[in-house]
């Protein structure tokens, strides 16, 4: 799982910095890290463990969300190049 996370991250960063990909698209993820830093949160950080899960939980549907939204082709261009290494 922790590879699988990680993989995702790499693909996002690779995403983030192809000038094919529009801006509006690239905001997704950036949206989702300042949920994380905002005083607004569906269950506070207070609640030990819970309230990082669901941090996690928004930052890795925010990553999914924007590759999903990234034009298929460029997606598994950088997805080819991350397996390759």
């Amino acid at each position: 799982m922790i590879q699988s996370v990680l993989s995702q991250i790499r693909l996002t960063w690779r995403l983030l910095r192809d000038p094919r990909v529009p801006l509006w698209t690239k905001a997704i993820p950036l949206l989702a890290a300042l949920y994380i830093v905002s005083p607004v949160d569906v269950l506070p950080d207070i609640i030990p463990g819970l309230g990082q899960l669901d941090d996690l939980g928004i930052l890795l549907a925010g990553l999914r969300l924007f590759e999903s939204a990234v034009p298929e082709n460029i997606v598994n261009e950088h997805r080819g190049f991350i397996i390759r290494r």
